[in-house]
């Protein structure tokens, strides 16, 4: 095990807990997901506030009779990465990219965005010659910079829990099938590292905010200063820079004007800049009380919290989710709830599948 990691230790009786994380944050992102689409493109009033409060406690009713909230591409996505990974233990990414492509063209109607679409017929079309080709010719040579990559990326975190310097690899490689913007390439891999990390808190202990924040901005200034230039500038670590946002705003008393302050300023859209570090700070955030939201399932309030932002809710949400469930475990997850969502138990059975595949 990487010797960063020094927040629980994987005895026998760890190694349970660790099925139950697995099984957490694939849940957490099927569940933002599936309840964040419907809210998918809005802005968020004080009034719509109080409807989503009632939309998620009807949600938790045993007596709630359909219909299925249907999953998105962020889910389709997220379960060919998890495939891939437990298929092949050594990650082989054209059959990744197979597998997206596959999974497309059998279900097209999931909400992809037309240029993942674009990249996905041209993979066919050359019979994935070169995999990282479509991607790269995107927006005239410079790449998709969106949230495409890190809505998928959990399982990657998870399978690599014990390996820190392979799943960054892999975060990066497999992103750029789809997205070679190194804003969205390190988007992904940000997300890939919170839920790496909040796998290795205690869920009996409360995650000091700014404790894991710090964390994450030395992980990820070792991420971008890959970029460096040779020049000795200091200035291209716009990641970093957005975790320190995002540590300002955990510091602000919450009060009526800041979920809309935050929606400006660490974005709410389907940019990886401008959603990545939301979901991690919606996660943060919701470990305390919300005054808008009355629930004190953290689990429940980040996801909750995250489709109050409005903007891009289904990703914003299921990446928030996939971090909440990684630390809190499949305990956290109402049962009721989750059942509401299309492919609960598939997604707990993957989970299931991808624990077995790299826990020996």
């Amino acid at each position: 095990m990487s010797n960063i990691i020094k927040h629980i230790k994987m005895s026998k009786i760890d190694i349970n807990l660790l099925k139950s994380k697995f099984r957490g944050s694939l849940l957490g992102s099927l569940l933002g997901d599936c309840l964040g689409a419907p809210y998918e493109g809005d802005r968020v009033t004080s009034g719509d506030k109080i409807i989503i409060q009632k939309y998620f406690d009807t949600l938790e009713s045993p007596e709630l009779k359909g219909p299925i909230r249907c999953y998105t591409d962020d889910t389709a996505m997220m379960k060919s990465v998890a495939k891939c990974l437990i298929d092949k233990p050594e990650v082989d990414y054209k059959y990744m990219a197979k597998l997206f492509v596959k999974e497309y063209f059998s279900e097209p109607n999931r909400g992809y965005g037309q240029s993942v679409v674009d990249v996905f017929s041209k993979l066919r079309k050359s019979k994935f010659d070169d995999i990282y080709k479509p991607a790269s010719e995107q927006f005239s040579g410079s790449g998709s910079f969106g949230n495409g990559g890190a809505m998928r990326i959990a399982p990657v975190a998870l399978y690599f829990y014990n390996n820190y310097e392979a799943m960054i690899d892999t975060a990066k490689k497999s992103t750029q099938i789809t997205h070679t913007n190194t804003l969205g390439v390190n988007g992904a891999v940000l997300q890939c590292i919170a839920v790496h990390q909040a796998l290795f808190y205690d869920c009996k202990e409360l995650i000091k905010p700014e404790e894991f924040s710090n964390e994450i901005i030395k992980k990820i200034r070792a991420v971008e200063k890959e970029n460096d230039d040779g020049l000795g500038i200091d200035d291209f670590n716009p990641y970093e820079d957005k975790m320190k946002t995002v540590q300002s705003f955990l510091n602000i008393k919450y009060h009526d004007e800041l979920d809309e302050e935050v929606a400006q300023n660490l974005g709410n859209s389907i940019g990886a800049y401008e959603s990545v570090p939301t979901a991690i700070y919606c996660f943060l955030r919701a470990l305390n009380e919300i005054p808008t939201i009355n629930n004190n399932n953290i689990f429940r309030r980040t996801i909750q919290y995250a489709v109050t932002l409005g903007g891009d809710t289904d990703t914003i949400a299921c990446m928030a989710g996939a971090i909440a469930g990684a630390y809190m475990g499949e305990e956290a997850v109402n049962k009721y709830m989750g059942k509401q969502c299309e492919g609960y138990q598939e997604i707990i059975e993957m989970a299931d599948n991808l624990y077995a595949a790299c826990v020996k």
